[in-house]
């Protein structure tokens, strides 16, 4: 009979564990110093050796030769713990025996002593699954069992566990297997089997077990059947509903090319093969990594890595910015695919929202959906005390004493205007107390106008302007950033120089006189609530107060 390559390939020594060389380790040099703890819990995921593990360990206990770290498996006590024969060796599984008759049972015969082996190791599975009653019961017996009694726990939700009983427990944490040791685990098993495959597939393979080394052999033997005997890139992408890195590519070309043809081209096409939208936004968000950390770290993808070319290209023409825009866009579309009409409506809605994004920044308007200078989107000053008699303060303080801040409109479209609207370019001049206004009325958004709100004037000299950015400030002098305020510049009053240095500055900024325009509407708007004679009457004769924090400057 042919077993399951999960099943055949079972590990049955510590040796053969991948993946946890934390757990394996610590449980070596407790067996090798005769250091052991009456219970263990292993926590983790389905499929990350739990229930190997706790086998392994009973061997360990039990092995003819002595507790020892490298059981035989040849004598009679491993090989019948390998078949599951082992009367010693008992695993109950607590999602069917939650009850507290069904622990009373079980720590009855756990007063007797082992029948064939050296000690009698309880594996309960699914521990979690048992009721508050199981639990009580076992406490004391969890506490101080008998001398030849070990309890091994596995869960994969330790959080359901009382605290009682984790205080009475070594916990160890398995990890989720990263996906190269589980392609490398695949390939070592496809070496034994004689079995050709491509490393493409495997890493598939890898990708789709999600950590869990049994979940990728059950997927690897799913690849055999599917691929008739081979295990290739093109069956497992067919069998796994995966998107083909070719369509990733094209997908971000057209988005870059603000191509929604090709867009929407890209998705009918993806529907048309049946493939996975789910799976299409988070192969997307990888590849978006991907590039993100090529960015960061030039030498991340090796110069024989398959896709180092087409990395290295979008690379290029992708921003920081926009890597980062377009990585929290496909993380948002693929939460949202249950909520739209259809996954084919979400998934092509999502593409089209990084196409518009990009498309708002090219033509000079704000990434964002509010005003881009906080002084025009905030509020105005209240109405002065000397503008009017007591019913003009009296409104005021009614428009202005608010639980939540104001609601801020959204920037109409812009686009129609900025093409309409053609200036000459004005001649270049900068001094401190002109240059918060000129970067007010600068076309920048996003971290680009970020930087120029914190730049302060230092000097010009004709084609040269020198600017200074504080240091708190100094993660907004990127290169990126720095092109976009000089072409923004340059768009005004012509080719200039544009030198930016890191330090304390002595100039004045937008960003800072921002700050001291809002603090002085605060003082204002505070002043005329606390002088209407409608609020003070109020508190007065009714004990009313005004909130803290409930005033703010309003248009």
């Amino acid at each position: 009979m042919t077993l399951a390559l999960a099943r055949k390939y079972r590990p049955r020594t510590f040796t053969e564990v991948v993946g946890q060389d934390h757990v394996v380790r610590a449980f070596t040099n407790a067996l090798e110093r005769n250091r052991l703890h009456h219970a263990y819990l292993l926590t983790g995921t389905r499929g990350v050796g739990k229930t190997t593990l706790a086998r392994i360990i009973a061997k360990a206990l039990n092995c003819e030769t002595g507790v020892t770290a490298t059981p035989c498996g040849v004598c009679a006590a491993c090989r019948e713990i390998d078949g599951g024969r082992f009367v010693d060796l008992i695993e109950i599984d607590a999602a069917s025996n939650t009850g507290v008759d069904n622990m009373r049972e079980l720590l009855e015969n756990a007063l007797y002593a082992p029948t064939a082996g050296r000690y009698k190791v309880y594996l309960i599975d699914e521990v979690h699954m048992l009721s508050r009653g199981a639990f009580n019961a076992m406490l004391k017996t969890l506490e101080e069992p008998p001398g030849h009694v070990k309890f091994i726990l596995a869960t994969t939700d330790p959080q359901k566990i009382p605290v009682t009983v984790l205080s009475r427990c070594l916990q160890f944490a398995l990890k989720q297997i990263p996906p190269p040791v589980i392609r490398d685990q695949l390939a070592r098993v496809l070496g034994q089997e004689q079995i050709t495959a491509e490393t493409a597939a495997l890493e598939l393979i890898a990708r789709a077990a999600a950590g869990s080394m049994r979940d990728s052999l059950s997927l690897l033997d799913q690849a055999i059947a599917f691929g008739d005997g081979r295990v290739q890139e093109e069956s497992v992408r067919t069998m796994l509903g995966a998107v083909d890195r070719g369509y990733l590519y094209a997908l971000l070309d057209a988005v870059l090319n603000r191509d929604g043809a090709a867009v929407t081209g890209q998705a009918d096409a993806l529907e048309a093969r049946g493939l996975s939208f789910e799976s299409a936004l988070a192969d997307l968000a990888g590849l978006l990594h991907r590039i993100a950390v090529l960015q960061a770290v030039p030498e991340s993808v090796a110069e024989d890595d398959p896709d180092h070319e087409a990395l290295r290209r979008l690379a290029a023409a992708l921003t920081p910015e926009d890597v980062q825009l377009f990585y929290q866009i496909a993380l948002r579309g693929r939460a949202d695919l249950p909520l739209a009409p259809d996954e084919y409506a979400g998934f092509s809605m999502t593409l089209l929202r990084m196409m518009a994004f990009r498309m708002a920044e090219a033509e000079g308007t704000p990434r964002s959906a509010v005003p881009a200078s906080p002084s025009r989107s905030a509020a105005v000053a209240p109405p002065s005390r000397a503008s009017g008699p007591a019913t003009a303060p009296a409104a005021a303080a009614r428009a202005a004493i608010r639980e939540t801040p104001p609601v801020v409109s959204p920037v109409p479209n812009t686009s129609a205007a900025a093409s309409a609207r053609v200036t000459a370019r004005e001649p270049a001049h900068f001094d401190a107390t002109s240059w918060p206004e000129t970067v007010a009325q600068l076309k920048l958004g996003g971290m680009a106008r970020m930087l120029a709100q914190h730049c302060a004037f230092e000097r010009f000299d004709g084609d040269r302007l020198q600017l200074r950015v504080p240091e708190a400030h100094k993660h907004l002098v990127e290169p990126a950033y720095r092109e976009k305020l000089r072409t923004a510049v340059e768009e005004r009053f012509g080719p200039l120089r544009i030198e930016i240095a890191v330090g304390d500055a002595v100039g004045d900024t937008l960003a800072a006189k921002e700050v001291r325009d809002r603090e002085t509407r605060q003082v204002q708007a505070t002043e005329a609530i606390e002088q209407d004679p409608f609020v003070r009457d109020l508190v007065e004769n009714f004990d009313a107060r005004v909130v803290d924090g409930s005033i703010r400057p309003v248009d």
